[in-house]
């Protein structure tokens, strides 16, 4: 194969990673990507000036209206490499078609990246320590949604008001671990507020209603732990977060989180080790998940006795 044929074939290759999509995958939804031009960036962790509202009216001819500024904190920070590589041995390529076998490698090492960029941001996101005091709640006994007189609404609308004091802003979207979506679906409080003439379950469209946030997204995503077990990436709980809803961000925007991604990182690119019988399909990105304003996040962890 020509050098030009291979610089086809893995930008096209590239085109497809960058367009994988994982449905299971939903930490986009909490740490939204922002590009960068530089591996070394200066994070901003927003504070309440971010988010506060201010007098805008002028009278006439009266002095323009100005902030007074409070500071912010920010830290320099490295992004850091993450690669993986699926090997190829030319046998393996001699019997299958050439193309399709590394769409297939790079589906893998695509889905590898995948899997850790969620993995990261589900520690940071569901780590109590994390998030100031009032911005979190580790429910216990009767307050358990597991109980039936529980009540998992007054506990997300008191999450909800613990934000707003705090950012004057909503949380517009929740994750939902899996365990936790088992219970509140079933739950005989949420059942209740559905009406009659419905089936009396509860539809994430419901709840989407019933908590009145407009965002919602269930953690289904499985990883394999170093013994061998799968384990569920999003634990027994739930995460409510302030994050703007925008068609391009910067790291001025005040979020709950961000990803920061080097610019056009993500890449296939295929080498050789020594003798040329096996070839790997290699993925490159380069990226690191920031928390970046906690007080625009509440943690509620332990929802299953």
């Amino acid at each position: 194969m020509g050098r030009l044929q291979e610089l086809r074939i893995n930008a096209y290759l590239s085109e497809v990673a960058r367009g994988y999509k994982n449905n299971a995958f939903i930490a986009e939804h909490l740490f939204p990507t922002i590009q960068s031009e530089l591996e070394k960036i200066d994070i901003f962790q927003f504070n309440k000036e971010a988010f506060a509202l201010h007098d805008t009216e002028r009278a006439i001819r009266a002095n323009s209206n100005v902030i007074s500024p409070k500071g912010f904190t920010k830290h320099t920070a490295t992004l850091s490499e993450h690669d993986l590589s699926y090997p190829i041995d030319y046998r393996e390529e001699n019997e299958a078609k050439k193309v399709k076998l590394q769409l297939h490698a790079t589906n893998v090492v695509s889905q590898g990246l995948l899997l850790k960029h969620e993995k990261q941001c589900a520690d940071l996101a569901q780590d109590p320590k994390n998030y100031p005091d009032g911005n979190k709640i580790a429910l216990s006994g009767t307050s358990c949604f597991t109980n039936k007189d529980s009540d998992p609404q007054g506990v997300v609308d008191d999450a909800k008001d613990a934000v707003s004091k705090k950012i004057a802003a909503d949380p517009n979207v929740m994750v939902i671990g899996q365990d936790a979506w088992r219970v509140l679906k079933k739950h005989p409080q949420l059942k209740g507020l559905i009406s009659d003439n419905l089936n009396k379950l509860v539809t994430l469209e419901l709840l989407k209603e019933i908590f009145e946030v407009e965002n919602i997204y269930i953690g289904k995503s499985i990883f394999a732990n170093e013994k061998g077990e799968f384990v569920r990436i999003w634990q027994d709980n739930i995460v409510l977060a302030y994050v703007p809803q925008l068609s391009s961000r910067t790291e001025y925007d005040p979020s709950f989180a961000y990803t920061v991604r080097l610019k056009d990182a993500l890449n296939i690119d295929e080498y050789s080790k020594e003798g040329n019988k096996v070839k790997y399909i290699r993925a490159t990105d380069i990226y690191t998940p920031f928390l970046v304003g906690a007080e625009a996040g509440y943690l509620i962890s332990n929802t299953n006795e």
